[in-house]
């Protein structure tokens, strides 16, 4: 009878809890996917009238300058973004600030209005957090019951800017931590994630389809070939060394933004500048944007790298670098969709390196980039099922996997914390944060150069 009564005790209390965060979370994950819906829409339309008007490039420093100037008036206490959301949630106290969410989506838009090379996540995942924040006006929660709403937050931005809620869920559990997963918040993330989701498709918002014909037509099973295998490891190596690269010329460029350009309002416009400069140079601005699609034919797009001759041997790296001087500067937006494009044209090249299936490592390199650059391999994994289908599941995991572990202890949110390090650093301080184990607290070009030296140096006093 006791053993009947405790079980009987322990479904109420589990009633409670999810109905509690059912009504909590249903205006907030509406909030958010209305907004998220609306953010789409606008990034589209703004998109098409810089297609449109090739002109606005040539006002992107001004546009810039706006940028800075409109965040030195009105949030300085938000320029951390993504980084301020995984503050707050692992220590709860100072608040996000609603005004984030508005924030973020002007500076968003104008930046892709002009041109800047930007992506989309990072301004619904604080959009999320921002509306998630603001309903705690309202809802007075306590500590520990705020971190799990502004994960929810973060979870209905994710998957519903995406189409990928299953994604979108993993993703708020996994980014926060290194080598822990916050499962004690995995039905409020889940349902604010699939109801953000559902209701941004309800405003008729469509996202974008892609294709890998690996799919199998008995899905029972799963293809699997040792040699294809074997490549797949290789490039998941490549996609993780690229995520390193990635990172750590964003952060380290903006160290050198901000040391060489005292003005905040003025680092925009030199970057802007320096993007023109580039356009020209290259003679094309198949890397302006989100780089999704173009009305161009034959232009450079994460479409066409899905197919031979869709992306040129170097597009990655132009995209690299035109993202890193565009965020680092202080444009805004975020940093996956960009990431999608460097992966899957990366990703198309080194199909033809090791003869493999084009379309494959396209879809690859989409998620394993994004999965060393963010240290979410689990969530990347499942946001590749999610948008290619189970056939290539297999493929995908051993990629994102790969990735993740060879990126190391890099990583685009500087507060992400190291709860169980990847390998080694035995020495290494519980919930270290990434910004930490830069050396200095700074992001630097030179930090990651340095500890390969001192790497090599090592190696060289063990062989003498």
């Amino acid at each position: 009878m006791k053993l009947l009564r405790d079980s009987l005790t322990e479904q109420i209390l589990v009633a409670r809890y999810l109905g509690k965060w059912g009504l909590l979370l249903t205006p907030v994950a509406v909030v958010v996917g209305s907004a998220v819906a609306l953010f789409l829409w606008t990034l589209d339309s703004a998109t098409n009238y810089r297609f449109e008007h090739g002109w606005l490039l040539f006002l992107l420093p001004l546009a810039g300058a706006a940028i800075g100037a409109f965040y030195h008036r009105f949030g300085r206490s938000v320029e951390g973004g993504n980084n301020l959301l995984v503050d707050e949630i692992h220590e709860p106290g100072g608040g996000v600030p609603p005004r984030i969410a508005p924030l973020v989506f002007v500076g968003t838009v104008v930046t892709h209005l002009f041109g800047g090379s930007a992506g989309r996540e990072g301004t619904a995942v604080q959009m999320g957090g921002g509306i998630a924040s603001a309903f705690n006006g309202w809802f007075k929660l306590s500590p520990v019951d705020l971190r799990t709403l502004l994960m929810a937050g973060v979870a209905a931005g994710f998957g519903a800017v995406f189409g990928t809620p299953i994604a979108g869920a993993v993703f708020a559990m996994e980014v926060l931590a290194i080598g822990r997963m916050e499962y004690e918040s995995l039905i409020p993330v889940l349902f604010a994630s699939l109801l953000a989701d559902w209701t941004t498709s309800a405003w008729g918002i469509h996202h974008t389809a892609y294709e890998i014909s690996l799919a199998v037509p008995d899905r029972d099973s799963l293809p699997f070939d040792l040699a294809l295998m074997g490549k797949v490891v290789i490039a998941g190596a490549a996609f993780g060394l690229v995520s390193i690269l990635f990172a750590e010329l964003t952060h380290g460029l903006g160290r050198l933004f901000r040391r060489i350009v005292g003005s905040p309002l003025l680092r925009p416009a030199v970057g802007g500048a320096i993007i023109i400069a580039l356009t020209y140079t290259l003679g094309t601005r198949d890397f302006l944007g989100l780089g999704v699609s173009s009305p161009e034919a034959g232009a450079t797009t994460i479409t066409s790298a899905f197919r031979a001759g869709g992306a040129g041997p170097f597009d990655w790296w132009w995209k690299v670098v035109f993202t890193a001087v565009t965020l680092s500067s202080g444009f805004k937006g975020g940093e996956v969709t960009p990431l999608f494009f460097i992966g899957a044209t990366l990703g198309n090249r080194l199909a033809l390196v090791l003869r493999a299936p084009i379309d494959l490592f396209a879809g690859l390199g989409f998620v394993a980039v994004f999965a060393g650059a963010a240290n979410t391999p689990l969530a990347c994994t499942i946001l590749g099922i999610e948008l290619f289908g189970a056939g290539p599941a297999v493929y995908l995991a051993t990629a994102c996997f790969v990735s993740y572990l060879v990126s190391g202890h890099s990583g685009i949110y500087l507060s992400q914390r190291i709860h169980r390090p990847k390998f080694g650093h035995g020495t290494m301080e519980p919930n270290t944060t990434l910004r930490t184990v830069r050396g200095d607290g700074q992001p630097s070009l030179t930090g990651g150069a340095e500890r390969l030296a001192r790497l090599l140096a090592g190696f060289r006093r063990r062989r003498q």
